[in-house]
């Protein structure tokens, strides 16, 4: 499989300052001058950031003409609340849809999500009844297990349905441990899903905030990796050095055993992003605006 072949997207979140917000045309700008097949656009638990995620992939659109996908989730979420959101994206252009359950609560008490929609299956189940095949699906996979999943196998069980219930593809969590990723698809070729499982790849760029985002997601940092960031956590350019080295072997593991593309979570910031672009060696093509 050659670079044409592969399909490698962004994520990006809403941002949550207006200093933020002035900046996010110049980010977008530059993370499109790769063509990425989409950009995907978080919002937080309960919608906190619907109306963000909203006016962040019309800036994509609008600027770049690359496709923009929305996350849906159910945590807090109603059958009209979803209805009204997917005739707004449907008329702004969008034709992808990233459905997802959503991080619960700290409060809630059982792994069902409060709102209309329990579990992701059923907010997929509903868009497709609702909108055939206008959008294009994506849901999310988890390597090493979703961190409210009451076992592996319940989780596994709860992906299966997911993706059934009419998925096209898959988008996984971050990750360090490659052997994970394609234990991951082993099984999901085994329980019979024909669908690309894309793997998701986060830059390494601060000690205490990868170890925060891995606790609250169950992203493993193995051992070896840990204790080396403990080491480089005074030397913010040596531990930026050894993370990218670390995502760039990564993300060669990946690509060269099989797997269909990449998806870079880009924490807002395209230099680290567009770094580990250029050492994985994908295409830039070359235009306006484009660094030769």
């Amino acid at each position: 499989m050659n670079n044409q072949d592969l399909h490698f997207s962004f994520e990006l979140f809403p941002p949550r300052t207006p200093q933020g917000w002035e900046k996010l045309p110049q980010l977008i700008s530059e993370l499109a001058n790769v063509q990425p097949a989409f950009f995907s656009v978080t919002y937080g638990a309960g919608g906190s950031e619907q109306n963000g995620t909203y006016d962040t992939i019309i800036k994509v659109i609008e600027q770049t003409g690359i496709e923009a996908a929305p996350h849906l989730t159910c945590v807090g979420s109603t059958r009209a609340n979803i209805a009204a959101l997917l005739e707004q994206y449907k008329a702004a252009g969008v034709k992808r849809i990233v459905g997802l359950r959503g991080d619960l609560p700290a409060t809630a008490m059982s792994n069902a999500a409060p709102g209309e929609f329990r579990y992701a299956n059923e907010l997929i189940e509903f868009i497709r009844a609702t909108h055939g095949e206008h959008f294009r699906l994506e849901v999310a996979g988890y390597p090493e297990m979703h961190p409210q999943a009451a076992n592996p196998q319940a989780d596994f069980d709860a992906y299966v349905r997911k993706v059934k219930a009419g998925a096209h593809g898959v988008v996984t969590q971050y990750f360090y441990n490659a052997d994970a990723y394609f234990d991951f698809v082993e099984r999901s070729e085994r329980a019979g899903l024909d669908v690309p499982v894309v793997p998701g790849i986060m830059p390494i760029l601060n000690t205490a905030q990868l170890l925060r985002f891995s606790a609250a997601c169950g992203a493993e940092i193995p051992r070896w990796i840990r204790l080396r960031l403990e080491q480089l956590q005074d030397d913010k350019p040596a531990l930026q050095a050894f993370g990218l080295d670390v995502v760039t072997r990564l993300g060669e593991t990946l690509l060269k055993n099989g797997a269909p593309g990449l998806h870079f979570y880009t924490l807002n910031q395209s230099e680290p992003t567009l770094r580990l672009w250029k050492n994985l060696g994908l295409p830039v093509p070359h235009g306006p605006g484009t660094d030769s």
